[in-house]
C-alpha cells in the first residue's frame, strides 16, 4: 500500500489524466454519444497523453498478479496467435464453414489460455 501512495504522490499528472479520461468517457456516455466515437476519442486521448502507460504502471503494482498480467499482455506471440485466429475465422466464414469457425476459435482460446496458465505457473514455481 505504501508503494501505491508513493506512486500517486510522484505521478499526479498521470493520475489526473486517468481521472480526466474516465470522467470524459462517463460524460460522453451520459450524453448518449455513439460508443464507437467514444472509444476512438478515448484511444486517441490515451495515446497522446500516455495515460495507458500510467494505467499499466498501476496494474503492475498489484502484488504477484500485476506483473504477470503486464508480461502476458506484452507477449507478441500471444497477439500473433489471436490475429491468426481472426484471419482464418474470416476466411472460413466467407467459405460457409460456420460450425468449423466455432470449433477453431474454441481451440485457439484454449491454446491461449493454456499458454497464460503455463506462463503463470512457470513464474510461480521456478525450476532451479
Amino acid at each position: 500500500m505504501n508503494r501505491f501512495i508513493k506512486f500517486i504522490k510522484n505521478n499526479p499528472k498521470t493520475i489526473g489524466t486517468l481521472v480526466f479520461l474516465g470522467l470524459a468517457v462517463l460524460i460522453m456516455l451520459n450524453l448518449e454519444m455513439d460508443t464507437k466515437a467514444i472509444a476512438i476519442i478515448a484511444l486517441v486521448l490515451g495515446y497522446i497523453t500516455n495515460a495507458f502507460v500510467g494505467l499499466v504502471a498501476l496494474i503492475s503494482m498489484v502484488p504477484i498478479i500485476g506483473p504477470l498480467i503486464i508480461k502476458v499482455l506484452s507477449i507478441p506471440f500471444f497477439w500473433l496467435l489471436n490475429a491468426a485466429g481472426y484471419f482464418t475465422s474470416a476466411y472460413a466464414i466467407k467459405k460457409g464453414y460456420g460450425k468449423d469457425v466455432v470449433t477453431h476459435r474454441l481451440v485457439v482460446v484454449v491454446l491461449l489460455v493454456g499458454i497464460v496458465i503455463g506462463y503463470i505457473l512457470g513464474n510461480l514455481v521456478p525450476l532451479h
